[in-house]
């Protein structure tokens, strides 16, 4: 209940954001706006507001969108009405295309600057963060041959002649995510417990979009220095659930191998699909030897283990906060990285170099809105910001339908000094249409992919 609460309260959220560009932008240029909703379908609520435009304000009843609707004299003919003579300076299609213009790409950036506010928010008010202290890395691993020896802090990450300081974790892991897309080979800055710094050259960093379940840091070896794996969750009948694992169980052992940290021992387990192992677990200060059945998820193409037992591992934090200069810059950063992330992974689809299981419905980002209102406030925040890029990205594309289809429209004309033929238009749309349900197909079809998986 509470994933479907924090779901409704997202998108809900995320869409006035957006339509209330559309309308505010209608507004400021004289555009009477008919009807304001959030949600397709049957109107659940509906207010008329006051004044001569009288605009419909409603909520409807499927709350996978929403539409601002202005007085137009092309969709009036096509049902036979006509604008009253008195309005039509104020009709959307009498404005220049730069009004035009302007009132669509209102929509996305307003998409942008809330995700602007909300990363400023959480960067002024301080959040707790992992620090970066890396833990030994696994024999014969990247990060070992390397020179990394565990117990040292990134200060900061090089990658030609651009370097960036890590504040904590979880920065570094985001650029590493980004830097897997480039193939770059980054440089760390390190600084031991005795305050002695050196450098570390790592090899190519993985490109996450050909193996969207993998991770590049674990690829590396590069984990997170932390304390005992603790069992948050079990999945029911799953391995964990079979094995008879709690919640609150520490993992110690696995096949009589040390658990390490959590990343190590989801390694572990990944490599074993299908086999029977031993867990060795604490459980109230007694030892347990519990043994099951891994599951196997082929969901990558190559089969890997699974336990179906959320793992959790205490780590040092520390409070993360910035000024408001420096916050600003560093929202402003965060966007625009996000943004375009988002696109080269796209383009990367595109043609054939990124898995399309990177794709993602409803379903999956139901399941997160829930997992992220779990762990409290600030994480909800941080992923309502990432939603709202991701609207804002989407909305962008060149598709007919979409505000970036009508951007593309309005950019010829700007161009050639004359609107696209109606016609064309309307092939247009039908295109944009089959566009969009083959891409929700594809993102719904991972979902219940993932949710048959776990």
């Amino acid at each position: 209940m509470q994933t479907i609460f924090a779901f409704i309260i997202a998108l809900g959220i995320l869409i006035f954001i957006h339509e209330m560009g559309h309308y505010l932008a209608a507004r400021w240029c004289g555009v009477k706006v008919l009807r304001f909703s959030v949600g397709f379908g049957k109107p659940l609520l509906r207010f008329v507001s006051r004044g001569r435009d009288q605009t419909e304000w409603t909520v409807g009843a499927i709350p996978l969108g929403g539409y601002v609707r202005m007085l137009d004299e092309r969709e009036l003919d096509e049902v036979g009405q006509h604008v009253d003579p008195a309005d039509l300076p104020r009709a959307f299609n009498r404005q220049s295309v730069w009004k035009r213009f302007a009132i669509v790409a209102a929509g996305p950036a307003a998409n942008f600057l809330l995700a602007i506010v909300l990363y400023m928010m959480l960067a002024m008010s301080g959040t707790r963060e992992p620090v970066a202290i890396l833990d030994a890395p696994p024999a014969e691993s990247a990060a070992a041959l390397a020179g990394i020896v565990g117990g040292e802090r990134i200060v900061a990450l090089r990658v030609d002649d651009d370097s960036e300081v890590i504040r904590s974790w979880n920065s570094f892991r985001m650029r590493m995510f980004e830097l897997g897309l480039d193939g770059a080979e980054p440089v760390l800055e390190l600084r031991a417990p005795d305050g002695r710094t050196r450098t570390v050259a790592l090899p190519e960093v993985p490109d996450v979009g050909r193996n969207p379940g993998g991770d590049p840091l674990a690829a590396l070896g590069l984990q997170l220095q932390g304390g005992p794996v603790t069992v948050t969750e079990i999945v029911p009948d799953s391995a964990a659930s079979r094995a008879g694992l709690m919640v609150g169980d520490r993992i110690v052992a696995l096949d009589g191998a040390p658990a390490g940290n959590a990343a190590s021992l989801i390694a572990a387990i990944r490599s074993k699909p299908g086999q029977s192992v031993t867990i060795g677990v604490e459980r109230a200060g007694q030892a347990h030897q519990l043994q099951t059945l891994l599951g196997a998820d082929a969901a990558s193409g190559t089969p890997v283990g699974k336990l179906g037992a959320g793992l959790a591992q205490a780590v040092p934090m520390e409070e993360v906060s910035y000024g408001l200069q420096d916050a600003m810059a560093r929202s402003l950063g965060q966007v625009w990285s996000t943004s375009v992330m988002s696109l080269r992974l796209l383009g990367k689809m595109l043609v054939g170099e990124a898995s399309l299981q990177n794709l993602s419905g409803p379903l999956t980002v139901a399941s997160y809105a829930g997992k992220a209102a779990d762990l409290g406030i600030q994480p909800f925040i941080q992923f309502l910001a990432l939603i709202s890029i991701s609207l804002g990205v989407l909305n962008l594309l060149p598709i007919p339908v979409l505000d970036g289809g009508h951007l593309l429209y309005y950019c010829v004309e700007i161009l050639t000094g004359r609107p696209i033929p109606e016609h064309w238009q309307m092939a247009l749309q039908k295109v944009g249409m089959a566009c969009i349900l083959l891409l929700t197909s594809l993102a719904l079809f991972n979902d219940f992919s993932r949710l048959l998986q776990t």
